[in-house]
């Protein structure tokens, strides 16, 4: 019961994405508005993590399965694919190396200043 209540509470943050997306004409996938509802809501303590922690643990785990539809859409279509397969390839390979690049070098400057707030706090005692 309980990860029916969990998983409850997910849809009803995922339904609230949608609702803003129907009502906001942005061009923002609803998936979106309802990450960062649901991340208000985790971190105004609207929603307490304890209420969505085994239900989200378990939609991760499984998240690999869930890309299963779209590789076989990738094979159905195939045909459509085949003549523009090297530019995509490409453009993929170098998005997903500039993500991670910008990611690493955005995580090393929040662990640096994270390391440069303790220390000015440690030195102001």
């Amino acid at each position: 019961m309980k990860y029916l209540k969990q998983f409850g509470l997910i849809l009803l943050v995922s339904f609230c994405g949608e609702a803003l997306s129907y009502l906001i004409p942005l061009p923002i996938p609803a998936s979106i508005y309802g990450l960062v509802l649901m991340l208000a809501a985790l971190g105004t303590k609207r929603i307490p993590l304890s209420a969505v922690r085994e239900t989200g643990k378990f939609l991760i785990e499984i998240m690999p399965i869930m890309f299963i539809p779209a590789a076989v859409g990738l094979v159905r279509y195939w045909y459509v694919l085949r003549p523009i397969f090297v530019p995509v390839a490409v453009i993929t390979l170098v998005s997903t190396v500039v993500v991670m690049a910008g990611t690493g070098r955005i995580t090393q400057a929040v662990i640096r200043l994270s390391e440069r707030r303790k220390r000015n706090a440690g030195d102001a005692r």
